[in-house]
């Protein structure tokens, strides 16, 4: 009995010691990552102190090169154009736009008075297109509410929402903002017509918007005559029950079915609400789908200034002289190493 004791503290014992080691290189370990982080976070700090006057010079020098190259440069003035796309007519804009910035990059000065109709020297200053979309949740959501209301229920198990977040773009949001940048400040009111224009001219995207706008149209007429006809009946059942409430006040017979009576009537006013509820639905979406781009905001007449650490030339090429003299030092660094490692083989 006493051996059998003895046996089972000794595994007891050996157990107790194999934890005791485990926790121990579990905190070894944690130990060494952080003194690994400590120490280079303290090379870093070396580094800069050693270094501080070269990089405080290259500093300098790059902030005075960006800054002259600043004075010597025009001001730059943009302004902003609020589109909502209809009929995934999105990729169109953002293609039309892309060809636009490559006009400015590629100095097509003669395309782009031809294409926006204004003269060289409106055309000579533009600068640059660009168009991104305004990300509103929403937008994920109610399209992929819209999705699983036209597919059945077996192909939304197997198509989640967080599958379709991924395979949502920049293409499917409904607002996008084109932003125009140029050298004047009052060319912008000239471009807003030839941008949505060349969209809206597309007779596919007509097409599609002619046939949507007959389907509302269709069902907003039978949607009114279904709520004419819910109308109708529930006065008909008003002058039923006043009749009967006639005839029942000139005798003592009582009505059974005037339950029956109420639970038709408040059925027939659900109907109504329900009817109301999609008519207004899809005079919502007859206002929306109305155009196939719908303008929310125009370029303003005159364009503000360009200022901001994002635009500043002063900045920018400080922080790049700054970059390039970091890894310089850095590669000297590690040339250093490298001969001092090939010395020691």
């Amino acid at each position: 009995m006493s051996n059998h004791k003895n046996e089972e503290e000794v595994d007891l014992g050996s157990l107790f010691l194999i934890i005791g080691k485990g926790f121990s290189k579990v905190f070894n370990f944690i130990g060494k990552v952080f003194s690994s982080i400590f120490y280079f976070f303290i090379e870093i700090l070396l580094f800069f102190k050693k270094n501080y006057k070269k990089l405080g010079i290259a500093f300098v020098i790059g902030a005075i090169a960006g800054l002259v190259l600043e004075l010597k440069e025009e001001d730059s003035y943009s302004s902003n154009l609020l589109v909502q796309t209809n009929f995934n007519s999105a990729r169109q804009l953002y293609s039309n736009i892309e060809f636009y910035n490559n006009l400015v990059k590629q100095k097509r000065i003669d395309l782009l008075e031809k294409t926006f109709g204004i003269n060289a020297e409106e055309a000579k200053s533009l600068k640059k297109f660009k168009v991104q979309p305004i990300i509103n949740g929403n937008d994920l959501i109610t399209t992929y509410d819209e999705l699983i209301l036209q597919i059945d229920t077996s192909t939304v198990k197997s198509y989640p929402f967080s599958e379709f977040k991924r395979t949502f773009t920049k293409f499917n949001y409904k607002v996008h903002d084109i932003e125009v940048q140029s050298s004047k400040q009052d060319v912008f009111s000239k471009l807003d017509d030839v941008i949505i224009g060349s969209v809206i001219e597309n007779k596919y995207f007509n097409k599609l918007k002619e046939l949507t706008n007959e389907n509302l149209n269709r069902t907003d007429a039978l949607l009114r005559k279904n709520l004419s006809q819910a109308d109708s009946l529930h006065n008909i059942y008003k002058r039923v029950l006043l009749e009967e409430a006639k005839v029942a006040n000139q005798g003592t017979n009582i009505d059974l079915g005037s339950t029956q009576k109420d639970n038709k009537e408040l059925e027939l006013f659900a109907t109504a609400l329900e009817i109301n509820k999609e008519l207004k639905s899809v005079s919502e979406e007859k206002t929306e789908k109305s155009e196939i781009i719908n303008v929310i905001s125009n370029f303003q007449t005159i364009g503000h200034r360009i200022q901001g650490v994002s635009e500043n030339k002063s900045v920018q090429f400080a922080l790049l002289s700054l970059s390039f003299m970091i890894l310089y030092l850095l590669l000297v660094k590690l040339n250093k190493y490298l001969e001092n490692y090939s010395s020691t083989k």
